[in-house]
């Protein structure tokens, strides 16, 4: 037998239904904006990157009039505290080198004049990453 007073009273599958239709609706707006914020937020840390090793490589070379042989040297040398990483591949070791004689892609033991970006793929603006 029933005990007389309000019954407990849950959620209807059409209730829920409806609940799980609206939260993908908005979903299926918000997702695409994040993924493209989340796009552009690489880009830009990829240009700062680039542009402060590009500074650090300038003034190694205002110091000691040559060029570094290794990324690492600037490290060592105490120009970087680390090598930054580079946001689209996620690591340090991937940046292309470039020597004096604007050969991209150096042998070890070259001095470096520039640094490229190893991913690969193209920005939003459609340019290749590795150009930049």
């Amino acid at each position: 037998m029933r005990a007389p007073g309000p019954q407990p009273r849950g959620f209807t599958l059409i209730e829920l239904l409806v609940v799980m239709a609206a939260l993908g609706l908005l979903l299926a707006v918000v997702a695409p904006q994040y993924v493209q914020h989340v796009d552009r937020a690489r880009e830009t840390a990829l240009r700062q990157n680039l542009a402060s090793l590009r500074d650090v490589i300038d003034k190694f070379h205002a110091d000691r009039a040559r060029y570094p042989v290794k990324l690492d040297e600037l490290v060592t040398e105490h120009y970087l505290r680390s090598l930054p990483v580079d946001p689209l591949t996620e690591r340090s070791d991937t940046w292309v080198l470039v020597a004096p004689n604007s050969q991209v892609g150096v042998a070890a033991g070259t001095a470096i004049f520039d640094v490229r970006s190893g991913a690969p793929g193209r920005a939003k603006d459609g340019s290749l990453y590795a150009s930049w």
